[in-house]
């Protein structure tokens, strides 16, 4: 566990000198004070968690981690299982929703491969980072073993320590995987003590008595695994998923070297609940690109204590909530840094 343990390690607290740096500067500019709402305070947690005073964004990544679940097996999706390769091949040919909006963004997007069902070898622009091909079914018994866990945790920060130039970034997380909603709600429920039934949604479109269905597999899961809601890496092993603990270690990897994280939507919300158990230090590095129409996902973000950028109604995943808010968390950035204070503008401040 050296990498997982040393990225934890490294977390500092955020920068409160930045913060306070940045904030008296947004209360220089020339415009009334809090006339720019969330774009100020989104341009002071930047400060806070780069610590830098007037941060700016040279790099903007996207990764999203793929992975199955035991659990379909359970009948919990409206899709079959073989949809996450088919969509891995999608990502690969740039006609998914994350391509479009990662090319939009001008960002860079990797696709990782932590735990898809069937080989892959096929689809060269993804990464090859397998733990195991997918998890065991969470209604039976645990998901994964702590080793798989901790493994598929240290695969996101891998990716992020090869793919990251060390100039400041934006690291937006997404996700793949046919099932991935059942384990988000199974980890949300566990972690925030509320139960199933408010908590879980539809995923791909199930109907209600497949919702109804899926509430009760997330039951006898919690019933038969019996997850420590204090220790993070236990309830990631019992009820998580392979793609759930690679963005939860990138989230780890981006904290470790003050790079703010964008969080998606409700599966990604779910691996930062880990994230945070495991780093209590982390949540202050996320920024919710997001909120899910996922009914768990607001819970998640209330736990967390963050606020979301946008609301559009979005439930796709892929990190197309988290791409979204980048160029708005960068224009955030721009307007502190760039904009004229009053005394350069010889402008007459208020009083």
């Amino acid at each position: 566990m050296d990498l997982l343990q040393a990225t934890i390690a490294r977390i500092e607290p955020v920068d409160e000198n930045a913060r306070a740096a940045a904030r008296a500067r947004q209360d220089s500019l020339t415009k009334p004070p809090g006339s720019l709402g969330r774009l100020e305070e989104l341009a002071v947690q930047v400060a806070a968690i780069t610590g830098r005073a007037t941060p700016t964004i040279e790099e903007r990544l996207v990764f999203t981690f793929c992975g199955d679940h035991g659990v379909v097996a359970e009948g919990v999706s409206a899709f079959p299982g073989e949809v996450t390769p088919q969509m891995v091949r999608n990502f690969t040919q740039g006609g998914a929703a994350i391509n479009v909006l990662a090319r939009w963004a001008g960002a860079r997007s990797v696709v990782v491969d932590v735990g898809v069902a069937v080989p892959l070898e096929d689809c060269p622009g993804v990464l090859p980072r397998k733990v195991r091909p997918g998890t065991a079914n969470l209604a039976q018994g645990p998901a994964l073993t702590r080793a798989e866990a901790v493994a598929a945790l240290e695969v996101g920060i891998r990716t992020f320590a090869e793919t990251w130039s060390g100039r400041p970034a934006l690291l937006a997380l997404g996700e793949m995987g046919i099932g991935n909603t059942t384990p988000a709600a199974a980890i949300a429920a566990a972690i925030t003590g509320l139960p199933p039934a408010e908590v879980t949604g539809r995923g791909t479109g199930v109907d209600d008595a497949r919702l109804a269905h899926k509430c009760a597999v997330i039951q006898r899961a919690l019933d038969l695994n019996r997850p420590d809601a204090s220790d993070g890496l236990d309830v990631l092993a019992k009820v998580g998923g392979l793609e759930i603990a690679a963005m939860a270690g990138a989230m780890l990897a981006g904290a470790a070297h003050r790079v703010p994280v964008v969080l998606d939507g409700f599966i990604c919300g779910a691996a930062a609940l880990v994230a945070a158990a495991l780093a209590p230090r982390a949540r202050d590095y996320f920024i919710a690109g997001h909120c899910s129409v996922e009914p768990g996902h607001r819970a998640v973000l209330a736990h967390l204590g963050l606020k979301p950028v946008v609301e559009l109604d979005l439930r796709l995943g892929e990190g197309t909530g988290a791409t979204l808010a980048i160029p708005i968390i960068d224009a955030a950035c721009r307007l502190l840094a760039e904009m004229a204070t009053f005394a350069e503008a010889g402008v007459a401040s208020h009083e």
